[in-house]
């Protein structure tokens, strides 16, 4: 196989010849990208933490009180869940959010 189509199914470039990284500046602005990157990296701790406790979705929902279908769309991506809500599911896996220092473009 060639490294072009390597680099197609790999989703490195688009059949269009672009990077994701090309085609997402072309559809977003910086800020909602950066928003999008900050809900990925929190929701991405939250479901490693949860995996790494071997703890279940339904257990997580008898733990902190937030429903496991909310759980399960936050872990999906399917909603944009309130800082109350990440807070409750956090807390019984040990984590909690920190207001830290934006990193320079």
């Amino acid at each position: 196989m060639s490294n072009i189509a390597q680099d197609i199914i790999q989703n490195e470039i688009s059949p269009r010849g672009q990077s994701w990284d090309e085609v997402r500046k072309e559809l977003y602005t910086s800020d909602e990208m950066r928003e999008s990157d900050l809900r990925v990296a929190i929701i991405s701790e939250l479901i490693k933490a949860r995996n790494e406790r071997g703890i279940s979705q339904r257990e997580l929902e008898q733990l902190s009180g937030v429903k496991q279908p909310i759980i399960s769309r936050m872990e999906s991506g399917e909603t944009s869940p309130q800082i109350e809500t990440v807070l409750r599911v956090l807390a019984p896996l040990g984590k909690t959010l920190a207001v830290v220092p934006l990193e320079s473009d």
